[in-house]
Parts: structure tokens; C-alpha cells; sequence
């Protein structure tokens, strides 16, 4: 049923909240820009901000919290032992890395990992907003309470929202636990494979 009515919402997507043409813009020319950021305090303590890195045509676009440990080191988003299991469920679902768009709410790690302030999530947003607009990809999947938050203002939590579309502002969204979630809570890996599946039968039927 969800899928019959999210197909008919997919032929009235329209990028209402996104520029319909940026003809001097670039995922390059956003990532250039993040590396050298001093917007908000987190440029203090990183060691490399993270833009993000996938397909600059994705149809899917996935966002994070922020980055941790290991993408800090990096520079690469997803890359420690939460991205691993990104990855794992990715490849589950037919899907690479190089496929999609990952990526996260503020572009920096926020010390010890802790939530991204508001004002620091604010001064990054025009850099997501910028990637949404150019990317465009046909469902966004915000992973975790945090994500959800930032790209949808809600205050529905991740437990009621995940693996089931909705549009807002006619852009089609798919709410998901974020992979940190089922490294300390087992059975939501079980969880995870099953909204991958429910993923990628939404995205055979926006493109079907």
C-alpha cells in the first residue's frame, strides 16, 4: 500500500525548497569550501572536516550526525566501524558506496562525539542544503534522532519514524536508525536489513 502511494507522491516530487539551476556551483567546489571552514567552533578541535563523497548523481542521499573518530582522521565520512556496517547493508540491497551520497549534519567531529550544537548544525546547513540542491536524489535518508531533526524539524523519534517514507516540502524522506545504533543494540541490526529492503523496493519504484 505505502509503495503504490509513494510511487504516486514520486511523479509530483518537485524541488520546492532547492534552486532549480546553481550554474557556478559543484560538489567540488562545496567540499573545498568545508576544509577550510571557521564558521562555527568545531574547526578548533578537528582534524579534517568531511564534506561528504558518493555519486554527484545519486538517486539516494544519506545523512549523519556528524563524524566520528575515524572520519576525522580521514576525512571521509563513514569510514570507522558504524560505516562498515553502512557498507554491509548497502551491498545487501545491491548497492555501493559509489552509488549513493553519504554525508552528515555538520561537517566536523564534535568532541567526544557529543550532539552537534544547534548553532553549529546551523552554520553548516547552507553546505547540505547545497549538496541536496545539486545532487538531487530522489529519497534522503536521515539516520538517527539528530539527522531527523535537522532535515524535518520533528519531534518524533527515530523508533517511530524509521522505514517509513514520507514527504515534506515535496521532497520524499526515509528515516532510518543510524548503523552506531546496532553496534550496541543487536537486534536493531535485524532492524536496519529490514528498512534496507523496504529502501530499495522504494527506490525500483521511483525509478521504475
Amino acid at each position: 500500500m505505502w509503495l503504490r502511494e509513494l510511487k504516486a507522491a514520486q511523479s509530483r516530487l518537485k524541488w520546492s525548497r532547492c534552486p532549480t539551476t546553481i550554474s557556478t556551483d559543484s560538489i567540488e567546489k562545496v567540499a573545498d569550501e568545508v576544509v577550510v571552514c571557521a564558521k562555527c567552533r568545531l574547526c578548533e578541535t578537528r582534524k579534517h572536516a568531511v564534506p561528504g563523497e558518493g555519486s554527484s548523481s545519486a538517486r539516494v542521499m544519506f545523512v549523519g550526525e556528524g563524524p566520528g573518530q575515524q572520519e576525522d582522521i580521514q576525512g571521509r565520512p563513514f569510514v570507522g566501524d558504524a560505516g562498515k556496517l553502512l557498507t554491509e547493508l548497502l551491498q545487501s540491497v545491491g548497492l555501493r558506496r559509489e552509488d549513493v551520497y553519504i554525508t552528515n549534519v555538520v561537517k566536523c567531529r564534535p568532541p567526544n562525539n557529543r550532539t552537534p550544537r544547534k548553532d553549529e548544525a546551523a552554520a553548516c546547513r547552507p553546505y547540505l542544503e547545497r549538496q541536496l540542491a545539486l545532487i538531487r536524489p530522489k529519497v534522503i535518508c536521515p539516520m538517527g534522532n539528530s539527522a531527523i531533526r535537522a532535515l524535518v524539524e520533528s519531534e518524533e523519534s527515530v523508533t517511530a519514524l524509521h522505514g517509513v517514507p514520507f514527504e515534506k516540502d515535496s521532497i520524499t524522506y526515509f528515516p532510518m536508525y543510524h548503523p552506531a545504533a546496532a553496534l550496541y543494540t543487536a537486534s536493531l541490526k535485524r532492524v536496519m536489513e529490514e528498512d534496507f529492503q523496504k529502501l530499495r523496493g522504494l527506490l525500483d519504484s521511483v525509478t521504475g
